[in-house]
């Protein structure tokens, strides 16, 4: 349980974030404190599983690394369940009652539309927090070592890449005529 927890730890820690900042924004405009720790709570701990689960998927090459595509489908579903457990939970321990939201479905149509962004912003974070922690691990365990280095052998073929379509437009913008000039004199 130890190794599973440590192998997720940036999913786990990234998804707990934006459920705190939530939270943060809710005592921001000006909702009780604990409220707002309710809502950072009942939103960080779905989001923060959710984000172990995405992690999951990376560690067994389930998931594209550096991919947009597989993490906007995978929090298009996450993302919204997690928004919709969230409501009942705060409805829950605020009123102590659960309820749904008054139309669930236009509830989690919008999440799912809204999950486009938290998506970008779990992708961008996770990617740079990620191979940072593995690397710390791949030494003890073979699965964050495996996982660092297809990172580290992902980001030499985008550096290469990047190299050669650089090479490319210095040669094609060195082989290229001049453009003519028009001409300043008048007829």
């Amino acid at each position: 349980m130890r190794r599973l927890f440590l192998l997720t730890l940036p999913g786990l820690a990234v998804g707990f974030i934006a459920g705190v900042v939530a939270g943060g924004l809710a005592a921001f405009v000006g909702q009780p404190t604990g409220w707002a720790l309710v809502s950072a709570i009942s939103l960080g701990v779905p989001l923060a599983l959710a984000g172990g689960g995405y992690t999951m998927l990376l560690i067994n090459g389930k998931v594209r690394l550096g991919g947009f595509a597989p993490a906007a489908v995978y929090w298009l579903v996450a993302f919204p369940l997690c928004r919709m457990l969230h409501e009942i939970l705060t409805r829950l321990i605020i009123s102590g009652e659960p309820g749904l939201p008054p139309d669930p479905l236009g509830f989690l149509a919008y999440q799912g539309i809204v999950s486009t962004g938290f998506a970008i912003g779990f992708l961008w974070l996770h990617e740079r927090v990620a191979p940072r922690w593995w690397a710390r691990l791949a030494a003890q365990d073979e699965a964050a070592e495996r996982t660092y280095l297809r990172y580290a052998e992902h980001a030499q073929a985008v550096f290469e890449a990047r190299e050669r379509r650089r090479a490319a437009t210095s040669q094609y913008r060195a082989t290229r005529k001049p453009a003519r000039k028009p001409s300043t004199t008048s007829r």
